[in-house]
C-alpha cells in the first residue's frame, strides 16, 4: 500500500442551527477528534458524545478514524452538525448505508433555529405586560 493510499479519506459536511462541520473518515482504530482534541476532551458532556457516535454505533462500525473540524454555534449545535456530517461521509463511501441512515434520520439535515426578536416585543413572540392605566 503507496503513502497515498494510506491517507485516503472521504468527507462529509454537516450543518445544524449555526454551526458548521467538516468531517472526515479514513480507516483506522475508531479514534475519534474534533479540531485537534479528542471527543472525550471537546465534549464532556457524555450525551454530546452519544450524539457524534451514534451513526458508527448504529450500523456497528467501529474501524473508522474520525477527523471534524467545527465552527460556530454552541456544543449541542456543534456535536449535531458532526453527527450529520458523519453520516453524509459514511453514505458516501458506502452507499448500502443510504436507508438505514435515512430511517434513523442522521441524513436530514434540522433545519430548526431560533425566531428572531420583532419589534415592540421583548422576545420572538413575548409581549409587554398589558396594563389598563
Amino acid at each position: 500500500m503507496t503513502k497515498a493510499a494510506a491517507t485516503r479519506y472521504v468527507e462529509g459536511i454537516g450543518r445544524r442551527k449555526e454551526s458548521v462541520a467538516r468531517v472526515r473518515i479514513s480507516a483506522g482504530k475508531g479514534d475519534v477528534t474534533v479540531n485537534g482534541k479528542k471527543l472525550d476532551e471537546y465534549f464532556s458532556i457524555s450525551r454530546l458524545r452519544d450524539y457524534v457516535t451514534a451513526p458508527m454505533r448504529k450500523l456497528g462500525i467501529e474501524s473508522m478514524s474520525v477527523s471534524a473540524k467545527v465552527v460556530g454555534g454552541g456544543i449541542n449545535g456543534q456535536a449535531e452538525a458532526i453527527r450529520h456530517g458523519l453520516a453524509r461521509a459514511i453514505v458516501s463511501q458506502e452507499e448500502g448505508y443510504k436507508g438505514q441512515m435515512r430511517s434513523l434520520g442522521f441524513l436530514t439535515r434540522d433545519s430548526r433555529a431560533v425566531e428572531r426578536k420583532k419589534y415592540g416585543l421583548k422576545k420572538a413572540r413575548k409581549s409587554p405586560q398589558w396594563s389598563k392605566r
